[in-house]
Order: structure tokens, then sequence, then C-alpha cells
């Protein structure tokens, strides 16, 4: 989460977007930044439990893909509705799951959930595979730029590598993306550090309502 603020933050001066992939490195569950601690806890007995910077539900991350792509304001992307953008991000990965053989839609309309839960049902544009929701996200936007957080429950047999590289191929043919690795600076990595320890870990922020 913090390196996800960081990057925001630096969105504009990076000047173009940037696609982070990451895994957890224990079972953990993130929830939405409008949802209430004293809720999300009886929800789930992951732990810990963090506050996203982005809206939506409770997340688990013990056998999820998680990805966040950072869009700066000079980007057509950081322009289009919310909604748009939601329908955006999930066709994009509706085609790379496509390219491996795996076959998913787009939810024509929101099926009711769960209260407070992101998969126990399925908003406009989410992701479903057999009726069942496979990728979900949020979204925040600043001056900075655009933050969109997403989690993937894969099914089962699927390679993890093998999906990225299909959403990496994706965009290549849609939009003509040069992939490069991004090396942040130092003073990103001290802000990665400053939000790490006193917000992103801290109960005080995690648990304030």
């Amino acid at each position: 989460m913090a390196w996800d603020e960081a990057l925001l933050e630096a969105s504009a001066s990076v000047g173009h977007p940037i696609l982070r992939v990451y895994g957890w490195s224990e079972p953990a569950a993130t929830f939405g930044y409008f949802q209430k601690f004293k809720d999300v806890s009886l929800l789930t007995s992951l732990r810990p439990l963090i506050r996203r910077p982005t809206g939506g539900g409770l997340v688990p991350h013990d056998a999820d893909w998680t990805y966040s792509l950072i869009i700066p304001p000079n980007d057509p992307w950081y322009e289009l509705k919310a909604v748009e953008s939601y329908q955006r991000m999930h066709e994009w990965m509706r085609a790379a799951f496509a390219r491996i053989g795996t076959g998913a839609e787009l939810a024509p309309v929101r099926r009711k959930e769960a209260e407070g839960q992101c998969f126990a049902g399925a908003e406009q544009f989410d992701l479903v595979r057999e009726g069942r929701k496979i990728a979900g996200a949020a979204q925040r936007r600043t001056r900075h730029g655009l933050l969109i957080q997403g989690s993937v429950q894969p099914p089962a047999g699927l390679v993890r590598a093998d999906y990225e590289q299909a959403l990496a191929m994706e965009a290549r043919g849609r939009w003509a993306v040069e992939w490069i690795p991004f090396q942040p600076d130092e003073s990103v990595s001290k802000r990665v550090e400053a939000l790490r320890t006193q917000k992103y870990s801290h109960p005080g922020y995690n648990q304030q309502r």
C-alpha cells in the first residue's frame, strides 16, 4: 500500500503509466478506505488487515494475484470516467486470459454481493468466469494521477507468469506499449518507507474508524 501511494504521488513527475505486479509474504487482507475496521474485522480471520488508499470492499490475499496500475494526469486514460476506466482495465485482463486459453467475460450488470466483501458478488464490468467473479478493482483519482488497485482470484491450474506475459503482450497489441523496467529514485523509496512505518503498518491508521 505504501508503494502504491508513493507511486501515485510521483506519477505526474514520472510522466508515464506504471504497472506493478506483486505478491504477499504472508496471508493478509485489505479493505476499502471508507470501510469501518470493526465491521471488516468480523468478515475474515486473515491478519494483518490493512486499509487501502482506494475504495471498494474487503479483499483476501491468501491465494490471489495482485496488481496496481498508476496513470499520470497527462495520459488519456486519466480523462476517462471511473466506470470507463474500470471497464477498460477488465477488458484488457479478459483479453489476456483469452490469450492463455481461459475464457472470462465482463459482468453486464451488478450482482448483489455480501455486505462489504469484494469477491462475494460482482459489480458491473467485473471479470467473471462460469458465474464466479475472478477479478475486481478499486480506483482513486487525485491531481497527481489515477491509481487502480486490483486482485485476481485465478482459476485452478493457471500459471501467473503466463498470465502476466499475456497481459504485457495484449497491451503491446492494443496500445503499442513498450515495456521498460521502472527504477524508483531515492525520494520515492524514502517516501515508501515513511508511509510504511508511519501509516500502513500503524494500528492508528488502519483502525481509525
